[in-house]
Formats: structure tokens, C-alpha cells, sequence
């Protein structure tokens, strides 16, 4: 098999790996006092310096999660209370199901957020809490998050930034992008699943509650035992994951051999993650394509894996009024472990798809 499928989740890193073994020959709560409690504190707070230090945050102000969908609906709920919810319009669906009522802020043609329109929205009333992606799950396309920060700030709205697809392949700085909370996830960046965290901005002291009550762990922020292992193997990943840019040559070779056969790719005036491309083939549905592959041995995906199974048209493309190449797109995703041989089967299998496919009207 080859996997094209990072985006949905990456191959666990060695390190990562070794770190959740480790952690979990553990014998200990973080929340005991005695010698193996202790210990077991020991591995939390020095993942959460690690994680902390990678990103340029301070440790206290990042707090463990499930991960990103339970980052972004957590920030939702607190940042969100009172004030009116602006979101962008190709959000991952953790942020758009936590956002009920809120109103769109459109994008274009290469999927980036239409800052005009989010400064009218921002004048319209009350204060907003906004929610911009650092860069999106299906085409990669990165959003200028600093400049709509700016924005947020003359207006008084409050700004969450999914980066669950951004850390680790794309230089992320907090301080830099003046977000309000940043979320990440452990299994995006080739660590154990189970385990993400929220980072929190000055402007959140005094604004997080919690959203899961319990034992008072995380600075009683985050009720629940921490999943040690998987935080652990997080804390590794990230330190690893900082090798992504050199995945844009294979993705620009995936393209290149895709747009031979016919595809279109998605977004490609806009900046983009050094491992991801969407690729539409016109007439051919998009789960067609990713079944034909998959026989093929080639493991890629329709829009977000969260909604594998679905039969359904990708909004994130439908806000970008492709039409109906929205239904026929398909991701491709280098994970961080990509070789040439596995754009050399790709570029095997794609053409022979495409090929049969489009004879077939599918």
C-alpha cells in the first residue's frame, strides 16, 4: 500500500513511538502524590515544556485536549459566549458544528478568506469571535491569519485559529499570528491519537472556563486523568516534525503526473502545505477515484476523513465556487515518511484510472 493519506492521519514517528511505550511501563497517576505519582508528573510537565517550546509558547499557557476537534469546540464555548461567531467558510467540521448560527466569512476562487468581508462583518455589531485555519485539511491552502488578526484587534472579536493540519509542516508562531487560541492535534503530526492541546493567548486569562469539569487537572482547566502515553509520543512528534518543505517537490511531481492524465489541481494560485494537493478530475465522482485507487494500492481521500463514508459534496470546494468539480476531487497527502517511489506509484496508477474512469462517465 501506498499511503497518500497524511492529512487524515500520519504515520506514528519512531520517536513518537518510543516515548508512548515508555510512558505507558509507567506505573502512576500525574495526580498522586506518592514517588510513582511524581514520576508520572515528571513526563507530563516535561511534555508539556517540550510541546510549549517547540510552538514559542509559555508552558502554563498550553492545556492537554483529545484532541483538535475537542480544542476547537472548547474554544467555541468559552470565547464564544456573548459574542456574535464569524466563521471562515471552508472550516474543518469540528469548528463549523461547534459554531451553530454563526455567520460566513467567504473566500475565493483559491480558497482564501476574503478579508474585506470579514472587516464588514466585524463592523456589523457586537464583538465577534472569529474562526480562521491556519491552512486547510482538503487543499492545503494557507490563510493570512496574522492580517485577519489585525482586524480582530481594531474590532475588539476575539480570534481561534485551527492549526491542526499547519504544526509541523508550516512555521508556526503564536506570537506572530496574535491568535487567541491555536489548536493541534498528537496523530497530525505523527504522534499517538488521543492527545491535543489548546494554546491559550494573553487575552485568555480570566475568558477559558472549562468545558470537561473534574478533578481540577490542568491547572483545573481540563477535568480527566491525562493520557500520558499518548502526550508523551505527541512531545516527541513535534520536536521530529519540522522537516515538511522538502515534501513539496514530490507533491509538485504528484501533480504534475495528475494534470498529464487530465486532473485539475485545486487551488494552486494560492500558498499551500508543502504536502498536500487536491485534484479534481472532471466527470469522474470523487469516491470513485478513491476506491479505483485504493484497488491500485494507492490509499488517498474525499475531502476530510471525518466524513469518509459519506457520499457528499466538499463545501470547503463549493465555497469555492468550483461547481461541480467539488463532488469530483480527490486528497493527496505526503506523510513526513513519502519517497520518490511512492509518487513513482502514483504516477503509475493515477493515468490507468483516470483513463478507465473517464471512458466509463463515472
Amino acid at each position: 500500500m501506498t499511503y497518500l493519506d497524511a492529512n487524515a492521519t500520519e504515520p506514528v514517528r519512531p520517536a513518537a513511538l518510543a516515548a508512548a511505550l515508555a510512558a505507558l511501563q509507567a506505573v502512576g497517576n500525574p495526580s498522586s502524590v506518592h514517588a510513582a505519582g511524581r514520576a508520572a508528573r515528571r513526563v507530563l510537565e516535561d511534555a508539556r515544556e517540550r510541546l510549549a517550546a517547540r510552538f514559542g509558547a509559555a508552558p502554563a499557557d498550553l492545556v492537554f485536549t483529545s484532541g483538535g476537534t475537542e480544542a476547537d469546540a472548547w474554544a467555541i464555548a468559552a470565547f464564544g459566549r456573548g459574542r456574535r461567531l464569524i466563521v471562515g467558510a471552508t472550516e474543518h467540521d469540528a469548528v463549523r458544528a461547534a459554531a451553530t448560527g454563526a455567520a460566513v466569512l467567504p473566500v475565493d476562487g483559491q480558497g482564501i478568506a476574503d478579508l474585506d468581508a470579514l472587516r464588514r462583518l466585524l463592523a456589523e455589531g457586537a464583538p465577534a469571535l472569529v474562526c480562521l485555519m491556519l491552512a486547510n485539511n482538503e487543499t492545503g491552502t494557507i490563510q493570512p491569519v496574522a492580517q485577519a488578526a489585525a482586524l480582530c484587534r481594531d474590532a475588539g472579536a476575539l480570534l481561534h485559529v485551527d492549526a491542526v493540519q499547519a504544526a509541523g509542516r508550516i512555521p508556526l508562531d503564536p506570537a506572530a499570528l496574535h491568535a487567541d487560541s491555536i489548536a493541534l492535534s498528537s496523530h497530525k503530526l505523527g504522534g499517538p491519537p488521543g492527545a491535543g492541546a489548546l494554546l491559550l493567548g494573553p487575552r485568555a486569562a480570566g475568558i477559558i472556563t472549562p468545558l470537561i469539569a473534574g478533578g481540577g487537572q490542568e491547572r483545573g482547566r481540563r477535568g480527566g486523568t491525562p493520557p500520558l502515553p499518548a502526550i508523551a509520543g505527541f512531545a516527541a512528534a513535534a520536536i521530529e516534525a519540522t522537516g515538511a518543505a522538502a515534501l513539496s517537490g514530490l507533491r509538485d511531481a504528484i501533480e504534475q503526473a495528475a494534470v498529464a492524465a487530465g486532473a485539475v489541481v485545486i487551488g494552486a494560485g494560492a500558498p499551500r502545505l508543502p504536502n498536500t494537493t487536491c485534484l479534481a478530475l472532471p466527470g469522474v465522482r470523487a469516491e470513485t477515484q478513491v476506491i479505483a485507487l485504493d484497488l491500485e494500492g494507492v490509499a488517498v481521500s474525499a475531502g476530510a476523513a471525518c466524513s469518509s463514508g459519506k457520499v457528499a459534496r466538499s463545501h470547503v470546494l463549493d465555497a469555492m465556487g468550483l461547481g461541480a468539480l467539488a463532488g469530483e476531487a480527490i486528497r493527496i497527502s505526503l506523510p513526513w515518511s513519502a519517497t520518490a517511489a511512492d509518487v513513482a506509484a502514483f504516477a503509475r496508477a493515477y493515468p490507468r484510472v483516470a483513463a478507465r474512469l473517464s471512458r466509463a462517465g463515472h
